[in-house]
Parts: C-alpha cells; sequence; structure tokens
C-alpha cells in the first residue's frame, strides 16, 4: 500500500506536521558524535569474527532515538559537568536496544531489517545468540562508567522488564484470548521501559531533583508506549518498503497487538482473530482480516489510544524548566506519533 493509499487515520487531525529530526536533537546535537565514538569503539576486540559482526548489526543502527532521550531529559539540569556519565548512558541505551533486537531478529526467524540482511540470516543461532549477549553485557559495562548505584540498578531492573515482556510476548504466540492489560504489559517490556530508562537515567545523572527525575520518567514511559502503538498500527498500514519488514508481519507470527484486540471487542457477531490462527494463516484469510482491521474503524481507534498517551507524555514534563531541551522533548512526542517509513 503507498503512503497516500493509506486510510485516513494516518493523518490525525489531532496531530501537526513533525520537525525535521535533526532539528529535534539540537539542543544535544553537538554531542552525538561521541555516542557513536562510543558505540564504534565497541568493535575494537582482538576476536577479528567477533569485530566483523557486532560491526554488521551497528551499521543498521538507526536513528539514536534512544541516546537522545538519555541527553535531552539531562540537558535541562547539571549537564555540562556530567556529559562524561552521560554519555556511557546514552551508548549504553543504543547498545541495549540494538542487542534486543539481535535477539528478537532470531526469536522471529526474521531475514532481515532495514532492508539489510539479519545477524541470524548468516551464522548460526548460537553465534547470534554470543553475539547479543555480547552486546548486553559492553551496555552494561558502559553503565558501570557512570559509577553511579542508582542507575546501575535501573538498567538491571529494565533488562528485567525486556526479557518478562519477550517471554510474555513468545509464549502468547497465536493465543487470541488477550486483554488490552496484556498487551500493554507486553509493550511495557518491549518499548517503553528501555524509553522510560533512557529518560530517568539521563535525568538521574544530571543531578535532577526527585520530582523532576519522576516526570522524566514518566515522560519516556507515555512515549514508549505511544511509539510502540503508532509501530504496531503501520504494520497494518503501511507497505513493505516504508516498514523494512512484510506487512501484517504481527499476526503472520501469531503477535496480538492493539488493532487486533480492537477488532476483536468490535465484532461480538464473531471472531475473526481467532479463525484466523485457527485457519492456518492462509494468505485470503490473513488478507480478510487485514481488510477488516482496515477499514472498521480500528486504525482510528487504536490512534486515540496512542493520542491519549501522547498527551501524558506531554503533560508529565511539566516540572522539567522551560528550555530548548524541554521543546525538543514535546516535539519529538508529535514526530513519534506520525513519523513514517
Amino acid at each position: 500500500m503507498h503512503r497516500d493509499d493509506r486510510p485516513s487515520a494516518v493523518h490525525h487531525p489531532a496531530m501537526t506536521e513533525r520537525q525535521p529530526w535533526s532539528e529535534l536533537f539540537g539542543p544535544i546535537a553537538a554531542d552525538l558524535p561521541a555516542v557513536d565514538r562510543t558505540l564504534q569503539g565497541v568493535k575494537d576486540v582482538p576476536f577479528p569474527l567477533l569485530a566483523d559482526l557486532i560491526g554488521h548489526v551497528l551499521s543498521k543502527s538507526g536513528k539514536k532515538l534512544r541516546p537522545a532521550l538519555t541527553l535531552l531529559a539531562g540537558r535541562p539540569f547539571a549537564y555540562q559537568s556530567n556529559l562524561h556519565r552521560l554519555i556511557p548512558m546514552a551508548s549504553a541505551m543504543e547498545l541495549l536496544h540494538t542487542a534486543t533486537l539481535v535477539h528478537d531478529d532470531m526469536v522471529d526467524d526474521a531475514a532481515t531489517r532495514r532492508g539489510q540482511s539479519t545477524l541470524n540470516s548468516f551464522v548460526s543461532r548460537g553465534a547470534t545468540v554470543l553475539v547479543g549477549d555480547y552486546l548486553f553485557a559492553k551496555s552494561a559495562d558502559l553503565v558501570a562508567e557512570t559509577e553511579n548505584v542508582r542507575v546501575m540498578t535501573l538498567f538491571a531492573r529494565t533488562l528485567m522488564t525486556i526479557c518478562d515482556g519477550e517471554l510474555h510476548q513468545l509464549f502468547a504466540s497465536f493465543n487470541w484470548k488477550q486483554s488490552r492489560d496484556e498487551y500493554y504489559h507486553r509493550i511495557n517490556g518491549k518499548t517503553a521501559s528501555v524509553f522510560s530508562t533512557s529518560t530517568e537515567s539521563g535525568a538521574t545523572l544530571a543531578e535532577a531533583s526527585p520530582e523532576q527525575i519522576a516526570a522524566l520518567r514518566d515522560y519516556g514511559y507515555n512515549l514508549g508506549m505511544a511509539f510502540q502503538i503508532v509501530d504496531d498500527i503501520l504494520d497494518y498500514v503501511g507497505s513493505e518498503a516504508e516498514l523494512g519488514k512484510p506487512a501484517a508481519s504481527d499476526l503472520r507470527n501469531g503477535t496480538v497487538t492493539l488493532p487486533a484486540l480492537l477488532l476483536m471487542e468490535r465484532m461480538t457477531d464473531r471472531n475473526p482473530i481467532k479463525e484466523l490462527f485457527e485457519s492456518g494463516r492462509n494468505d485470503q484469510t490473513l488478507a480478510d482480516t487485514v481488510a477488516l482491521i482496515r477499514e472498521t474503524g480500528v486504525i482510528e481507534d487504536s490512534f486515540a489510544v496512542a493520542q491519549e498517551f501522547s498527551r501524558k507524555a506531554i503533560a508529565a514534563l511539566d516540572p522539567v524548566p522551560d528550555g530548548e531541551a524541554k521543546t525538543a522533548l514535546i516535539g519529538l512526542v508529535d514526530a513519534l506519533v506520525v513519523r513514517s517509513f
């Protein structure tokens, strides 16, 4: 489906034109190259094959959203005097995210991500697991450089939350008997926990007050929830070229996301998700189910939920001092909700 052919919900009336990413990262743009240098240094290992595999994984790195959130969260406070701690923390959050993608691709048996081959597409599953484990360990090593016990503990708990969320998703595959609360629990583990740790750690390391740290934690959580819901929506309305993966891949893999949940809530006379899973997911049944999701108002309703999380994210920033960083954090909420691939 081309962008212009998407349902009107993609252009939600409450959404505004997004700013360029470079402008939104402006307050911390001068420090992002230090994050890049730290990440490139991860490849400096004595085993050439491991260096090559890490290099392949890091070459697919995206827009550095999570490191930027860490730095932006610290920017309104004692930023410059703590930059030597913020840079390793920001780098660790990107590395943590990258490690989860390595394992996700293996679990999903995905051959490509963002149009490039995944690690598991050309090395063994065992090697893929170990590379992902190495990246997790290296990210923890970077967090240790902050010498801050609070963020070390936060990082460890976040990793546990991620594993919990992934296990919930794995064991819930092809189970249509799921609730919104279970879905929210999963996407907190999948995405929101990493966002909230990025912002909470940045504020903590920059010596924000307890109220401001809690505010930035809540901002990150709500932004992450909105971000993942939009990602789940785009799985139904985006093209394979835009998404970097086959459209409707969630349903193909037996993952029930918010649009599917809302469809089941709306169609009380039948259960199209149950029918799909019990049919063996043949192409025609899958196409019919996707058409129902696109045509019954479910997409619009899902966007409304994402918008509510977005509003909570912006409201959470009230205790944060006004300035360029706060403006950028507010702008990111809008940019991530209306983003396309």
